[in-house]
């Protein structure tokens, strides 16, 4: 069955991913999120933190940013994540790629309020620093109220992965030149907090 005409992968389709497991798997180890949406003719894309929670995906922002409470307003707006995986180095520049994993979510976005608000916030801090919500001080009602804290809903999202190594063309496959995939990982330096994303010097999912 073909997915929505909205979210279909049009470009390498091949590499479209529309199951929910590589979604929220995405969407729970990146860091950033990207946020796309018009006011007054001007298209805007901003980033930010964000968070999955069951079927909605959260983003923050500050109460007094006049671009998220227009899409707070019931805009039409998109999120993106990217992860990158690897320089992918062929032996033709043409052929030159990378290895990511990205993930695209078009929605209405709705502003969280009440025990939403504070369970979001609860997420967007599990999210950047597993086990921080429990070690730091909570926030207070003032800090709350200058905390904007949007919601999408995950009905139509779509990923799209690639990976694997170079695809030289044949008449290139002798050339001299070296090709193949750098792996490429985020890192944290030392600095005495037990960030619990790093595993092996590598930062990664939440655990």
């Amino acid at each position: 069955m073909l997915p929505p005409e909205r979210i279909r992968v049009k470009r390498e389709p091949h590499r479209g991913r529309y199951d929910r497991e590589t979604i929220d798997a995405i969407l729970d180890e990146a860091l950033i999120c990207h946020l796309g949406f018009e006011v007054e003719g001007q298209p805007y894309v901003i980033p930010t933190l964000h968070a999955r929670v069951g079927d909605r995906l959260y983003v923050h922002g500050s109460s007094a940013s006049r671009m998220l409470r227009h899409a707070a307003s019931g805009a039409r707006m998109c999120a993106t994540v990217t992860i990158f995986d690897g320089l992918v180095v062929a032996r033709s520049v043409f052929n030159h790629s990378v290895n990511y994993r990205s993930v695209v979510v078009f929605g209405t976005a709705a502003a969280v309020e009440g025990d939403e608000k504070r369970t979001a916030l609860r997420a967007l801090t599990e999210q950047l620093a597993p086990g921080r919500w429990e070690e730091a001080r909570e926030p207070t009602d003032i800090e709350l109220k200058a905390t904007a804290i949007l919601s999408l809903p995950l009905d139509e999202a779509s990923a799209k992965v690639r990976s694997g190594p170079e695809e030289d063309e044949p008449e290139d496959r002798d050339l001299p030149v070296w090709a193949g995939v750098v792996p490429v990982h985020l890192a944290a330096e030392d600095s005495g907090y037990d960030w619990r994303r790093v595993h092996d010097g590598r930062v990664g999912p939440p655990r």
